[in-house]
């Protein structure tokens, strides 16, 4: 450390050090930036589209949780309440598609996220899926799901659900607001 008094002519009698916890500051800013830059060139290489990683950067990341539902079409398997999108296609051939969906307890207190994946194909089918939340007064939810890369079994469905949250239909309904699966754009669920 270099310290100095009264320089470039001052009168100023007080040290003027270099300080290790400015550098340290610096270079932690760098760092941030460097890691930013390279979330979005890690995204351009991996495929996923800007619209369902550029949230990444500043939202939190959180693990979403794969289930495997078989031949079981999952908004029948319960008694949640789904409100989902029609089919959207993930494969040029059509036979891998995904529903984005939100989904409420039966007493309208709780609702996640969700994103089903339909595997027509006949042999196993590897899929990673990542969305963010909203609600309908409040806005978007800070904090992005990820369920990384898994096998979608032959001839049957598998979702990605987020975290249940506690967010009452008394107050405003919920939706994704925006979704991706192998770096397909899947946009927003309806709200429900």
């Amino acid at each position: 450390m270099h310290c100095c008094i009264g320089a470039r002519g001052s009168s100023d009698r007080r040290p003027c050090c270099v300080r290790k916890d400015l550098s340290l500051r610096r270079f932690a800013t760098i760092l941030r930036r460097l890691a930013a830059a390279l979330t979005v060139i890690l995204t351009a290489v991996a495929g996923l589209s800007l619209s369902t990683a550029g949230p990444a950067a500043a939202a939190t990341i959180e693990p979403g949780t794969w289930r495997p539902y078989g031949a079981t079409n999952p908004p029948t398997s319960g008694t949640s309440i789904w409100n989902c999108t029609g089919e959207l296609r993930i494969t040029d051939d059509q036979l891998v598609t995904g529903r984005v969906c939100v989904i409420r307890t039966p007493n309208g207190e709780h609702f996640q996220g969700a994103v089903i994946i339909r595997n027509d194909r006949s042999s196993l089918y590897g899929t990673e899926v990542a969305f963010m939340m909203e609600t309908y007064d409040d806005g978007d939810y800070d904090i992005r799901w990820v369920c990384p890369r898994s096998g979608v079994g032959a001839h049957s469905w598998s979702v990605c659900f987020g975290r249940t949250l506690w967010w009452p239909i008394t107050f405003s309904t919920a939706r994704v607001r925006e979704s991706g699966a192998n770096g397909v754009n899947l946009g927003p669920s309806p709200w429900g």
